[in-house]
């Protein structure tokens, strides 16, 4: 009898504590998210992935948010728009999240933002800059990226020092690089330069071949992408091919990765582009969680690694602010917040687009990437010209 009433508070004790644990896990607060581990932004995607991993992890060291632990709830967005749009409706219906973090792209994050205002649902974008986002009157998108049309200001008023005036011009067909070449457009006219060339290709493009050869008869002075890392990566090999030459290369995301360097090889050497952000910023914390992330990972962090870091120190910075994950409340703190985290500053205007974090440009000289511009941080000065494919 005693041994049956033994067993019996025994499983009593076993489903309290099951019922103990169950309730401390569910008073973690949830962080939800998509994230693009196949398709085109693949590479990226996870990069951006083990940024919010790192910040989850040190959040919890110090102790998670409020008290509370925080967990990462992330799906595969596979780099489509309409899947990222079912799974951010799922995270707030299904999976009842405290907190959201955007995905990567400019166009999954159109389709994400939508469903997060939708839900009146706060939202830190962490991978886009197309400022098409902040023109829809929405009041929950916060951007964490300098906007598109910036991204080559800095090469365009270089390229106007050195005598430059026609431009060529190539994008793909989607959110991101449309506002890449519209600032080039615009800032062109305001240099007095010249598009020449003007042309953009379909998302899955790798085969350039007609399209040099048509801004081959243009004869430009730079050249420059509004692309991803593959789509990058393919033109400057088509280019070395076919003999393409101008003073300047430049191209959006790609040479501002790790990648673009270890793909190309020497055929890398010159080409300019853009980034949010790199490990040699004197940002407090940069270098800490550099030095982290190549340990853990086995390679420097690109620049989505960085955001995906610094995403997760503004949704903290703004749930403390709040006192709370009341979602009016984060709101809120989010709009004030000024603050600047290993990724650099975070400020936004009335519509939550980004306007407190300045652009860089990059070069890849000697096999490694460098920050050119602005000159106040650069490690390199600009290498000029191209050298010409004939002459390596």
């Amino acid at each position: 009898m005693k041994s049956t009433i033994r067993f019996l508070m025994l499983l009593l004790w076993s489903g309290l504590a099951g019922t103990v644990a169950l309730a401390a896990q569910a008073a973690d607060i949830v962080v939800g998210t998509s994230v693009a581990l196949s398709g085109k932004y693949a590479r990226t995607g996870q990069e951006q992935l083990q940024g919010f991993q790192m910040w989850v992890e040190e959040v919890n060291a110090r102790g998670g948010l409020l008290g509370r632990k925080v967990a990462l709830k992330y799906y595969d967005d596979e780099s489509k728009p309409e899947t990222g749009a079912k799974l951010y409706e799922k995270l707030i219906t299904d999976d009842k999240v405290d907190l959201l973090i955007g995905p990567y792209s400019s166009d999954v994050t159109m389709a994400a933002s939508t469903v997060a205002e939708k839900h009146n649902f706060p939202m830190v974008s962490s991978g886009a800059s197309a400022s098409e986002i902040w023109e829809r009157g929405y009041k929950n998108t916060f951007g964490l990226y300098t906007l598109a049309e910036l991204y080559m200001d800095q090469i365009l008023e270089y390229g106007k020092s050195k005598g430059l005036k026609k431009i060529a011009l190539v994008y793909e067909n989607t959110s991101f690089p449309r506002g890449v070449a519209s600032g080039v457009r615009s800032k062109a006219k305001a240099l007095g330069m010249q598009v020449v060339y003007d042309e953009e290709y379909g998302k899955a493009s790798t085969d350039f071949t007609s399209t040099i050869v048509k801004i081959k008869a243009k004869k430009p002075d730079m050249i420059i992408g509004g692309s991803y890392l593959p789509d990058s990566t393919a033109f400057v090999r088509q280019a070395k091919e076919n003999r393409l030459y101008a003073k300047i290369f430049a191209f959006a995301v790609g040479p501002g990765l790790p990648d673009f360097g270890k793909n190309l090889g020497l055929d890398a050497e010159g080409v300019m582009g853009n980034t949010q952000w790199e490990p040699t910023l004197k940002l407090p914390g940069a270098k800490e969680f550099s030095d982290k992330y190549k340990a853990k990972y086995g390679h420097e962090p690109g620049y989505h690694a960085g955001g995906g870091y610094g995403a997760g120190y503004v949704l903290e910075e703004a749930v403390k602010k709040a006192g709370s994950t009341d979602r009016n409340k984060v709101r809120e703190a989010l709009f004030a917040l000024d603050s600047v985290n290993a990724f650099g500053r975070f400020k936004v205007d009335k519509t939550g687009k980004q306007i407190g974090k300045p652009a860089y440009a990059v070069q890849w000289l000697n096999g490694e990437r460098h920050i050119v511009f602005p000159v106040d941080a650069a490690t390199a000065k600009v290498v000029y010209p191209f050298k010409d494919w004939a002459k390596r």
